[in-house]
């Protein structure tokens, strides 16, 4: 399989498949593709539907096959980057819970739960990611700009929980709350943050989606209105 990202502020990265070769996408992310792509829809067994109905995702993965020479574009739904990742066996990548495109068949999905308390009570988004394993070429998408870190083993960075799109499995992520009573109530950031602590390397994006949804509220009218 060949690649190339194109595009801005909606890339879509386009793909050149061989006779039999295969990518696979979670949601309707497919943007064109050559009529030689067949496409085939499966759900992955029943422990693996519920797993993601209980975390908000497609339940089907939509699986495409080249029948001859094919080519295949995903596009991202929100403003930002397509970034390319590497997997390979023992380094595992977690993203943000939306952040999955597409993947060659040798990549699995799978739900991560942060296992730190604190982030499963007051994280919100961050406490059900994805984890990327097995081997081959993913695509992930980026909301707004991507920013990446390599964190040394102990050093920490803190981040809003929204701007956080990925790290390695090294990575340990928790809550923590905004110290001190009058920065809580009148500080603007909220009542929590998210520490990540290395060793890793860190994918942090500039503009999030919940961030977006946040600034537009105001300017929504009510029902009232």
């Amino acid at each position: 399989m060949r690649y190339e990202i194109k595009g801005t502020p909606f890339p879509v990265v386009i793909c050149q498949l061989e006779d039999g070769e295969q990518m696979v996408t979670e949601r309707g992310s497919m943007v064109w593709m050559s009529p030689n792509m067949e496409m085939q829809t499966h759900g992955g067994g029943l422990g693996r539907m519920f797993s993601k109905m209980f975390s908000g995702e497609s339940m089907f993965q939509n699986i495409y096959t080249a029948h001859g020479a094919g080519m295949i574009a995903f596009g991202s739904s929100f403003p930002g980057q397509i970034k390319e990742i590497a997997i390979t066996p023992g380094h595992d990548m977690i993203l943000q819970k939306s952040a999955f495109l597409a993947a060659v068949p040798g990549v699995e999905l799978s739900i991560h739960f942060n296992q730190r308390l604190g982030a499963g009570l007051f994280g919100g988004e961050g406490f059900i990611m994805q984890r990327l394993s097995g081997s081959g070429m993913a695509f992930a998408e980026i909301d707004g700009t991507l920013v990446e870190y390599d964190l040394q083993p102990g050093q920490q960075i803190v981040v809003d929980t929204g701007n956080v799109a990925g790290f390695t499995a090294g990575v340990q992520m928790e809550i923590r709350q905004v110290p001190g009573m009058k920065n809580k109530l009148l500080g603007g950031e909220g009542l929590f943050n998210t520490v990540l602590t290395g060793p890793g390397r860190i994918w942090l994006q500039t503009m999030p989606i919940s961030g977006v949804a946040a600034a537009l509220l105001p300017y929504i009218p009510t029902g009232n209105n």
